[in-house]
């Protein structure tokens, strides 16, 4: 009887969602496929937009979208919203040491940082100022961290001949992809400047700029492209770049002597010294006076000399009379007992010699074969051959001609010295070459300074019999006067 009453009392109708949700349930997570019989909606996590609240990014209002869509499933007019929510996504880091830990989420943001990517390279990418700022903050919550403690005796990044393996960054295969996102921001070609300089400032590129003493060389290789096109898109930057670069140089020559970035800096730096305007202003001389020049004085001098060099000759081809400065400069650091870092030096001096002018050569001629004699003389055989090579080289040998009367009479006596002591028969024979040469070049000069040479050795000689005979004079009167004391000491008694 109640059945049947309770039957007749009308039923409230059941109410549908709002519109607004495309039919899906508050709640919903989109993890399986939902129908609404009532509605006769469809929905799906893979073809429905699932909008979701943007807590990181500021996206001028509107709304986030699912960051696990993809570019191809949406309207064009929500790619922009989707960019910035795949960005807020990659700012996630994750542990590569324990990469099984973690394998599926490092998976998912490999491949939404080669979407990201993808998507830029199409040019439907918007760099408005929301996703300048949302890149650049994802760019530096992946690249900026504090590198281990170098442990390693030559932290260099293989400098010196013992050279080790370079470590490589087990989180490469992400850092990559961010490197070429931010490289693609960089070289944007519609990036509003101004707004781009609020969110790259110079703490950012400090920060950048640190990342130069990573092991890694790919990453190393990666930041001088990216690190090139800032200084070249932001002028605004220029001087800052400069300066910290060379508190950089600074900081290895003269405190830590421990830097994995020196080589790319410098490359860097080679072409920006190609565009420096003429005259050159005063800062630009200081870096070569005060930055390039003392890296010549580091042990690990030839993990970058190559690169040293072409800044330094770049400097000389945009004012020749900086060729002093710098054969002063080469004087000043020239290594006494390293070898290998003499030979550098001589391939080096011998390229800037080629750029000097006869003014510039005459003010330092005198003080440099000084020093080329004594490597004319080295023991280490290569020294001495390097040294003999100089000669063969036309515009040297032009500058020499020019200056026989001061230049001849020093080298000769360091052949002749090479004539009567040195070990090597090929030093031997480049000696008597280089005779020859001279010769050729002004026979009498050659011929007076060789009896000049000779009257200094018969001199020498006289000397050194002189100061022996002195010296057994004086231990022969030191042990009489022994003898006497030991006998005042011990009288005979009887």
């Amino acid at each position: 009887m109640l059945k049947q009453f309770l039957n007749k009392i009308p039923r409230k109708a059941v109410k549908t969602d709002s519109p607004d949700t495309n039919g899906m349930e508050q709640g919903d997570n989109s993890n399986g496929f939902q129908c609404t019989l009532g509605g006769a909606t469809f929905s799906s996590r893979f073809n429905v937009v699932k909008r979701v609240s943007s807590a990181v990014f500021p996206t001028g209002g509107t709304e986030a979208v699912d960051p696990h869509m993809s570019f191809k499933v949406v309207s064009n007019s929500q790619k922009q919203s989707l960019f910035l929510s795949k960005l807020t996504l990659c700012c996630e880091l994750y542990d590569f040491n324990d990469h099984d830990k973690n394998y599926s989420q490092i998976n998912l943001k490999h491949e939404t940082l080669i979407e990201l990517v993808d998507f830029v390279s199409s040019g439907s990418v918007k760099f408005n100022e929301a996703a300048i700022s949302a890149t650049c903050k994802m760019c530096a919550i992946n690249l900026f961290r504090v590198f281990p403690p170098k442990d390693r005796s030559n932290s260099m990044g293989g400098a010196g001949e013992d050279a080790e393996e370079p470590m490589f960054d087990p989180a490469w295969s992400h850092l990559q992809i961010v490197y070429d996102l931010l490289l693609r921001l960089v070289s944007y070609s519609s990036l509003d400047l101004k707004v781009a300089k609020k969110y790259m400032d110079h703490s950012f590129i400090l920060r950048l700029l640190d990342l130069f003493d990573s092991e890694d060389p790919r990453e190393r290789d990666c930041l001088k492209t990216v690190m090139h096109r800032v200084y070249g898109k932001f002028m605004v930057h220029r001087p800052f770049i400069r300066k910290a670069v060379s508190n950089i140089i600074y900081r290895f020559v003269f405190e830590t002597q421990r830097h994995n970035g020196i080589s790319e800096l410098l490359e860097i730096f080679g072409s920006v010294i190609s565009g420096f305007a003429l005259p050159l202003k005063e800062e630009h001389k200081m870096f070569l006076l005060r930055a390039l020049i003392p890296l010549h004085k580091p042990k690990p001098l030839g993990v970058y000399h190559q690169q040293l060099t072409y800044c330094v000759i770049q400097f000389i081809d945009k004012d020749q009379k900086l060729a002093s400065v710098v054969i002063k400069g080469l004087l000043k650091y020239w290594p006494i007992t390293n070898s290998q870092k003499e030979l550098m030096f001589l391939s080096e001096l011998e390229e800037v010699l080629e750029m000097t002018s006869i003014g510039e050569f005459q003010k330092v001629m005198g003080p440099l074969f000084r020093r080329i004699a004594y490597c004319l003389n080295s023991t280490h055989y290569q020294v001495s051959e390097r040294a003999h090579l100089l000669w063969k080289n036309e515009h040297i040998l032009n500058l020499v001609s020019q200056n026989s009367q001061a230049i001849i009479p020093l080298t000769l006596s360091a052949l002749e010295r090479n004539s009567q002591n040195h070990w090597n028969q090929a030093v031997l024979n480049l000696t008597r070459n280089l005779k020859k040469i001279l010769s050729e070049m002004d026979e009498e000069l050659v011929t007076s300074s060789q009896r000049t040479s000779q009257e200094e050795g018969s001199t020498l000689s006289s000397t050194l019999e002189k100061r022996k005979a002195a010296w057994e004079r004086l231990e022969a009167a030191a042990r009489g006067s022994l003898i006497s004391t030991d006998s005042a000491a011990c009288p005979v008694t009887f």
